[in-house]
């Protein structure tokens, strides 16, 4: 389990995209890997990710075929960045909300403006999705818990960045027309799920 809370960016040092599977290398800041050890969880973008091998301040990964295709890290290449957070750890403070690390489907950035000095990310999905977001409800991006903003029936949503956000994560690296990982909220999408099968059952 993860909670949403970014605890930082991890530099791509190695990307080799196979047949069926691909070999991931990224390099920590200095102590993020304190404790960590070979078959440990880390989100990596939002998406849970199992150590392979730990050198130094890197940590290799294997990535599965079905990740690759569901997911942006197809696109991460040598030099680029990700977010990252360790799994939760039971008795520690929880912030954000619970996150599994599996993401259900992949956003494009269509607008990003600066109101008043603020960081508004104006996010296009695809129309099945839209019914699990909700204004003021939860949604992950690329590993980040945050909180929807506004929805606009044409397939839109957009969230408003903190300073503190920006500074954790590569959300300040995000151009128009990159593509974020999402994970909807597992308590949202089940209870609009339950309502639209009774609804159905009432018909």
């Amino acid at each position: 389990m993860f909670t949403g809370i970014v605890q930082g960016i991890a530099k791509v040092s190695e990307h080799v995209i196979g047949a069926g599977s691909s070999k991931l290398v990224l390099e920590f800041p200095a102590s993020a890997l304190d404790g960590a050890s070979p078959g440990v969880s880390i989100a990596i973008d939002g998406i849970c990710l199992t150590v392979v091998e730990i050198f130094g301040n890197s940590s290799s990964f294997d990535v599965v075929g079905e990740t690759i295709a569901r997911t942006t890290l197809g696109e991460c290449v040598a030099g680029g960045y990700v977010n990252y957070e360790r799994a939760a750890k039971y008795g520690g403070e929880i912030g954000g909300h619970e996150m599994s690390g599996h993401i259900s489907t992949t956003a494009e950035i269509v607008e990003i403006s600066n109101p008043d000095g603020n960081h508004v990310l104006t996010l296009e999905v695809a129309p099945e999705w839209m019914r699990y977001i909700l204004a003021k409800g939860f949604i992950g991006l690329d590993g980040a818990s945050l909180t929807v903003a506004t929805v606009n029936p044409a397939g839109t949503f957009t969230v408003w960045l903190i300073p503190e956000t920006l500074a954790r994560t590569c959300f300040s690296r995000r151009q128009v027309g990159d593509m974020i990982n999402i994970e909807i909220d597992a308590k949202t999408q089940a209870i609009v799920e339950t309502v639209e099968r009774y609804m159905e059952a009432r018909e």
